[in-house]
């Protein structure tokens, strides 16, 4: 079924931060429908850390949704400018990768957003394609279409220069090796998040500069992390992985503040417009939140595993929270009797995602052992078999000899 330009339009623009312009992306799909020729997407992606969360995917989630409107999705790894690092929202110069770590990067990203998008309809490009060949030459010529005070108006630089923090000659290069990026691949639409902007309207730019149609900017906003403040971060601990186990992503999803669930669903969720709308009034009319956390719960869990693995948590959510119960399937780990320090051991069963998560959860009682709350960080272990409790939502079982 052919959906309209109008109709497009509304589900795309549903949670975005800044849309430059708005005119030019109606027109952009209004030509599109009336030829039959599919807009080129564009998002860029720099493999400087292997996992993905939430808070990565709202964009993807954006491209899913062009895709399934029959545009054409072009997943950009910058295995390239990883190698000069985006310096968009940061305090200091990133610190350089090696090609190899870039490239081991690349194929964890590749294996994780076809959880998201259609990898039969996804152009997978690496822009080391095109700026591997511009010569000393070429780089001058295109440094040549930017100056510095332009580069100084971005609020990062902006910041550093005035607080005497160093700014490395390479990034600014950054920008417009991402510009040129839409140029090589002719994008009508490209899309990042709020902090991004600069970027991407240098693209928009740059592609004038070569006689191209200029793209259309979308920006995301960024989403916040399970404690309703921070922006979503490992280093925060408070994420939702991608990769996470399906009892962990629904268990996180269900502990979402209140504030942020009609957020999460603009900016995750599937559902059209006018399904979300009715949903929240539906819970205004009386339905409990829980029920509408539940939902999304499994709508996510479902994306990034399966229907039955997303029912499977729900049930295990159910026993653990509603019936106050222990988990019946949970890991076995072998422990040494004798004195142990909870946050190493905490990561070193992968209940937390470093030493320091760790030592953030045991003074809130965060951490229990059959059932009570451990309030110091060193513990001593005798033989025996025991419930270990990081958080809500996991639990080990611990044999310790």
């Amino acid at each position: 079924m052919k959906v309209s330009a109008e109709e497009q339009f509304q589900e795309i623009t549903r949670g975005l931060d800044d849309i430059i312009s708005k005119p030019d992306l109606l027109t952009k799909l209004k030509r599109s429908v009336e030829t039959g020729k599919p807009l080129v997407i564009k998002a860029g992606f720099d493999p400087t850390a292997p996992d993905l969360h939430l808070g990565h995917t709202v964009v993807l989630q954006k491209m899913a949704l062009f895709q399934s409107f029959g545009h054409q999705i072009v997943f950009l790894i910058g295995d390239f400018t990883g190698l000069v690092g985006d310096p968009s929202g940061k305090t200091k110069t990133r610190p350089q990768l090696t090609r190899e770590q870039v490239n081991a990067n690349a194929e964890t990203y590749k294996k994780q957003v076809f959880k998201i998008l259609d990898s039969k309809k996804t152009l997978v490009k690496f822009n080391s394609e095109w700026l591997d060949k511009l010569d000393a030459y070429g780089f001058v010529r295109l440094a040549a279409k930017a100056n510095v005070a332009r580069m100084l108006e971005r609020e990062d630089f902006k910041t550093r220069y005035k607080e005497g923090q160093s700014i490395s000659v390479h990034e600014f290069l950054y920008p417009l090796l991402q510009a040129y990026d839409s140029v090589a691949l002719k994008a009508d639409v490209e899309m990042g998040g709020r902090d991004q902007i600069f970027n991407l309207l240098l693209g928009r730019e740059l592609m004038r500069d070569y006689g191209l149609e200029p793209q259309i900017c979308l920006t995301v906003p960024l989403l916040e992390g399970l404690d309703g403040i921070q922006k979503m971060s490992k280093s925060a601990g408070n994420y939702v992985g991608i990769d996470d186990a399906p009892n962990d992503i629904y268990g996180k999803i269900m502990s979402l503040p209140d504030t942020l669930m009609r957020k999460y669903y603009d900016l995750l969720s599937r559902r059209t417009t006018a399904e979300i709308d009715a949903l929240f009034a539906k819970m205004k009319e009386g339905l409990n939140p829980k029920e509408v956390k539940s939902a999304l719960g499994v709508e996510l869990t479902a994306r990034f595993h399966s229907p039955e693995a997303a029912e499977g948590a729900k049930d295990a959510f159910q026993k653990v929270f509603a019936d106050k119960g222990v988990p019946e399937d949970i890991p076995e780990h072998k422990v040494k009797a004798g004195e142990v320090w909870l946050p190493a051991l905490l990561k070193d069963l992968g209940l937390v995602a470093s030493t320091s998560e760790g030592k953030r959860l045991v003074p809130q009682g965060g951490v229990k052992l059959d059932g009570a709350a451990l309030s110091q960080e060193k513990h001593v272990f005798t033989a025996g078999t025991y419930v270990l409790q990081c958080g809500k939502r996991k639990f080990v079982r611990l044999i310790v000899g």
